[in-house]
């Protein structure tokens, strides 16, 4: 489970990142003492920090510099003051990527996993995909919830990978099939139904019977 540290002055917008990312399986800390960022940073050892520029006492460009003299963890500013010499200089003090206030928490996740990715999987790190608790396994097709495993058909496998990376949007039965078609198996309209009721039944099994949800006339969704 990837640790991620926020440093945000405005309760609301932390809360907020703070319960959706903890849904992408994400163990999140927002900072309570803005006075020792530096302190709860080597407390909470996370992989990945979330910095507001506008922050009490010192701003977040000063932190991020003190980060950068202990570690390489990627950090992402978030700010409304974006304008051109900001979005520069966070990137001078050991900034990594730049989000605009008021954003989207759906771009703040993709953002957050891009960046995840690029900064672990050479250590073999970011090979599967979490949410909710959730966890699929990239490399062997297999998926974990709560201690108990799954083995995957690859069919099995890749529905839940289409679901997952489009977690909270409905996926139509039509790209899901064209998503199958990969496996060099022949897919229609009933070799979904039956890899999807095989899949839910599993999923059943450990507890996860209500998440994958059909959404009449389009498709399917994991919300």
């Amino acid at each position: 489970m990837y640790k991620i540290m926020i440093a945000e002055d405005d309760c609301i917008i932390a809360s907020a990142l703070k319960n959706h990312l903890s849904k992408w399986a994400f163990d999140v800390y927002c900072v309570t003492d803005f006075k020792d960022i530096i302190g709860q940073f080597k407390e909470f050892s996370p992989d990945l920090v979330l910095l507001d520029i506008m922050l009490p006492y010192n701003n977040g460009f000063y932190w991020c510099s003190e980060i950068r003299r202990i570690s390489s963890v990627p950090v992402i500013f978030i700010s409304s003051a974006s304008d051109n010499m900001n979005i520069v200089m966070a990137m001078n003090m050991g900034g990594d990527d730049f989000i605009c206030k008021p954003f989207d928490l759906a771009v703040v996740t993709a953002k957050i996993q891009a960046l995840l990715r690029r900064s672990y999987s050479y250590h073999g790190q970011m090979n599967v995909m979490e949410y909710a608790g959730v966890v699929l396994n990239l490399g062997d097709a297999s998926l974990t919830y709560q201690r108990q495993r799954l083995e995957l058909t690859k069919n099995e496998f890749r529905i839940m990978q289409e679901l997952m990376e489009n977690a909270g949007r409905t996926v139509s039965r039509e790209r899901i099939m064209e998503r199958l078609w990969q496996s060099d198996s022949f897919i229609d309209d009933n070799t979904l139904t039956v890899n999807m009721t095989r899949l839910r039944k599993k999923l059943d099994d450990i507890g996860l019977g209500g998440l994958i949800k059909t959404k009449k006339g389009m498709g399917y969704v994991i919300e």
